[in-house]
């Protein structure tokens, strides 16, 4: 039986953690999981958002799943996030984005993987309060890490039969940093004639991105610019409400929803808990679970696809309701 970190988190965490086992516990397959806690809630008790016990249960079962986690904006602690991705080096950030059936969207069609730097850039938080009037955050790149996310964007484009990987900086203005990211990835495209390679300022991506998304295939993205342009492409397919995440590398990968912890409507059935089961079906796909994950999908689409959904997505159901109507349609196919 395989062992999987279970990561709550705060807000809705636990309401669509909760919704997501019930889900995967009705396909039959069973898993160990080593729930813990995180966020908010546990600094009264342990005095740190993530206490050390999340990150050595994660180190030993190689797997995780985790809900949102709140992060307090301009005050409080750090991400959580970026703690977890710096603590275990999950240097590749996967956000694929594609249309769901019953989810009506200006575009139909798209389908994009943005691959994301994880580990530094402004990210890194190398921040100095110079003066009473003035702050700086440095932004830092490097060659070892931009040259491994040009080769996992390469890598998953070959082994996923996508066509092109297209990278996206301010080459033009930060000429070094970004230059730097640039270079690596041309140096990495050699390596990979298979691919299609090309180049596009991140400013004229987001303007293409909202004109026609269907010529975008895998976009390569420093970590900034990968965060702004990632939750861009979930509103081309519906919100964050459905966009799945990967945080992945060399030892360890954490697969997470990419939305927030909405305090404002935790406790009160009301969360989507679809974003948490896409992720889950793709951290399945990466254990080997294919055919489980699989199952998941289809009973999720099938439920999307005859109008059953929760009120941020047009709908009127509960989220306990909406994870019943899965469990239902699961049930027939197994």
């Amino acid at each position: 039986m395989k062992r999987i970190t279970l990561i709550k988190g705060d807000g809705i965490g636990p309401e669509i953690s909760d919704a997501v086992l019930k889900i995967i516990n009705a396909s039959g397959l069973s898993i160990d999981w080593d729930i813990q806690t995180a966020g908010a809630d546990v600094i009264e008790k342990e005095h740190t958002p993530l206490p050390d016990r999340v990150i050595k249960s994660v180190m030993a079962n190689g797997i995780a799943l985790k809900s949102p986690v709140t992060t307090p904006i301009g005050k409080g602690f750090r991400s959580v996030n970026v703690q977890l991705r710096k603590e275990l080096d999950l240097y590749a950030n996967l956000r694929p984005c594609y249309n769901l059936p019953g989810i009506k969207t200006r575009y139909e069609g798209v389908d994009i993987v943005v691959v994301r730097e994880n580990t530094e850039d402004l990210y890194a938080g190398i921040e100095n309060q110079i003066d009473e009037d003035t702050a700086e955050s440095i932004k830092r790149i490097t060659r070892p890490a931009s040259t491994r996310i040009a080769e996992f964007a390469f890598d998953y484009a070959l082994k996923n039969n996508r066509k092109e990987v297209c990278v996206v900086t301010k080459a033009n203005i930060c000429k070094l940093s970004d230059g730097l990211f640039l270079n690596c990835a041309r140096e990495v495209s050699q390596k990979f004639p298979q691919i299609k390679f090309r180049e596009i300022l991140v400013d004229n991506c987001c303007m293409q991105l909202v004109q026609n998304p269907n010529q975008f295939d895998v976009l390569l993205l420093p970590n900034l610019y990968g965060d702004i342009v990632s939750d861009l492409c979930a509103g081309l397919i519906g919100g964050l409400g459905i966009a799945q995440g990967a945080n992945i590398g060399k030892d360890y990968a954490v697969f997470e929803p990419v939305h927030g912890s909405a305090p404002d409507i935790a406790g009160l059935d009301k969360a989507n808990p679809t974003a948490m089961l896409m992720s889950a079906i793709e951290m399945l796909n990466y254990i080997g679970e294919n055919n489980t994950a699989l199952k998941i999908k289809t009973a999720l689409f099938d439920t999307l696809r005859n109008g059953i959904k929760t009120a941020d997505i047009g709908g009127d159901y509960s989220c306990s309701q909406f994870t019943d109507e899965i469990i239902k349609r699961l049930r027939c196919i197994i």
